[in-house]
């Protein structure tokens, strides 16, 4: 996938939004202010959240590191180009918009989940 690619799939999920903070970062989020996913204007990656169990198996991947200032949170950070396929990355940024989800009130994740 393409920048362009990933942020317009990130988009299409249910009550996503698109900020510019930073300096120079897109930021995916939900309910306002609750990122699932940040990506650097320059191409240099994409971060998200990742389930906790799963952590440390995606940051002993090559092209995958835990992600600067949000790896205590599980966080992953992966360069452009991509080294995970499109189905996987695709897949896992809807799962980063679910755990997100997950942790807002129950109203709120009724119209939100997938």
């Amino acid at each position: 996938m393409q920048i362009e690619d990933v942020a317009h799939f990130c988009l299409s999920l249910p009550g996503a939004r698109e900020d510019y903070k930073w300096g120079g970062t897109r930021v995916f989020s939900i309910a306002g202010n609750k990122m699932f996913a940040v990506m650097d204007l320059a191409g240099k990656g994409l971060s998200f959240k990742v389930a906790s169990d799963l952590f440390l198996g995606y940051v002993d991947r090559p092209g995958v590191r835990p992600a600067p200032y949000l790896a205590r949170a599980h966080w992953i950070s992966v360069a452009e180009p991509y080294s995970l396929g499109d189905a996987e990355l695709r897949d896992l940024l809807t799962r980063s918009h679910q755990l997100v989800v997950s942790k807002l009130p129950k109203k709120q994740q009724v119209a939100l989940k997938l």
